[in-house]
């Protein structure tokens, strides 16, 4: 019984292993990349983000920065403002284009009003790994691969587990790789061995996942902890019917400030209807916990502050939602979580490498055997007919 468990567990991870391993790959190795992407992104783009910050120097009031946008771009309707907590960073507007869903990005030196760097979305390099992490680049289809994947990659991982288990004799080689073996075995080991030290994590991560792929799993936190489905939230209809004041967004920047003094990084999402109020958040950079975010509502036409959506006030429900992303991504307690999620994703990248190596080997090893008979089939085989000759 514990021989033809222990076979069907062979089977599934071998065969949901050859059929995801491609897929499992790209995912955990764009993933590692993932994970310090707001570190990197600077980096890669410092002309787009970094400016020189004096200090005394004055920010330019927002009103006035989007002006110049408005200018520069007049085809092209505000669609996010992102403003960063550091003094030396640009805000960046992000604006709607048909052809493009992700639209195209200006951002603009918060002292000065130039126009540091103009790109399209769809175009930069984050952009396009994320697109390959979640879509392998096809959109919807890529989408229902990759959570076909996930699923497989988490009962490859139940059966990893069940093939790996240690008995008596071959204990202290479950939980050691030996460096100085020939490349069979270093192989395996790096396979094996690893996999179990990371099985808690790539689990963690890979089940976390699921709630991007599939909307049952979303709606599934919701039903647990508040016993009902996700109520969607969105922004408030406006209360002033009279024009467009000046200086609106400057006030709801500083009525956000003062509601919500914590550093964090401050998102103006416009509203995809007149009639609808300007949603702001912030996330607060000083929480135990990363992705903790507060959402105020302001008065397209006034400025004016109609509602507040504050962390502390959302449901048990939200609250564990905020947090699978940054456990999905290894932020959730900054450096330390993001270390070991990058060594975590990249040693799950290498899991598909090793376990293929593994398959031919043994793929290799039957056709030896397999010749082996037929040359000992053949010799038998030539002896009963020379014995019947003579």
């Amino acid at each position: 019984m514990k021989k033809a468990f222990k076979k069907i567990a062979s089977q599934l991870h071998l065969w949901l292993g050859i059929i995801s391993g491609l897929v499992v790959f790209i995912v955990a190795l764009t993933g590692c990349i993932l994970v310090f992407e707001d570190e990197l992104e600077p980096v890669l783009y410092p002309e787009f983000h970094i400016v020189e910050a004096n200090a005394g120097e004055r920010i330019l009031p927002l009103d006035h920065l989007e002006s110049i946008i408005k200018y520069k771009f007049p085809k092209n309707a505000i669609n996010r403002i992102t403003i960063e907590p550091e003094r030396d960073r640009t805000i960046v507007f992000n604006l709607k284009e048909k052809e493009n869903k992700d639209g195209i990005s200006a951002a603009i030196d918060p002292y000065t009003g130039c126009i540091t760097g103009v790109r399209n979305e769809h175009e930069a390099f984050f952009t396009v790994v994320l697109h390959l992490h979640r879509y392998l680049c096809l959109e919807e289809t890529g989408k229902v691969i990759t959570g076909i994947s996930c699923v497989m990659f988490l009962v490859i991982m139940i059966t990893g587990l069940i093939l790996w288990w240690p008995n008596r004799k071959n204990r202290k080689q479950r939980f050691r790789i030996k460096w100085d073996a020939k490349f069979k075995r270093l192989n395996w080991d790096l396979h094996a061995v690893f996999g179990f030290y990371v099985l808690p994590f790539v689990f963690i991560i890979a089940a976390t996942g699921l709630v991007w792929s599939y909307k049952w799993v979303n709606n599934l936190i919701y039903l647990t902890f508040d016993g009902k489905p996700q109520v969607i939230r969105e922004a408030p209809a406006n209360v002033s019917v009279s024009g467009i004041q000046n200086g609106l967004l400057e006030k709801a920047l500083t009525e956000t400030n003062n509601i919500l003094p914590n550093p964090g990084r401050i998102l103006f999402t416009m509203p995809k209807s007149d009639s609808l109020s300007i949603t702001v958040s912030k996330a607060d950079d000083h929480a135990a916990v990363s992705n903790i975010v507060s959402f105020l509502y302001f008065d397209k036409n006034s400025g004016n502050l109609i509602s507040k959506r504050l962390y502390d006030n959302e449901t048990r429900g939200m609250k564990v939602r905020r947090l699978v992303y940054p456990i999905h991504t290894g932020n959730i307690f900054g450096w330390p979580t993001k270390i070991i999620a990058f060594i975590v994703a990249l040693i799950a990248a290498s899991l598909p490498v090793t376990g293929v190596v593994i398959w031919l080997g043994k793929k290799g090893k039957g056709k030896k055997k397999l010749g082996k008979m037929k040359v000992a089939g053949d010799v038998g085989t030539s002896t009963v007919k020379r014995r019947v000759v003579v």
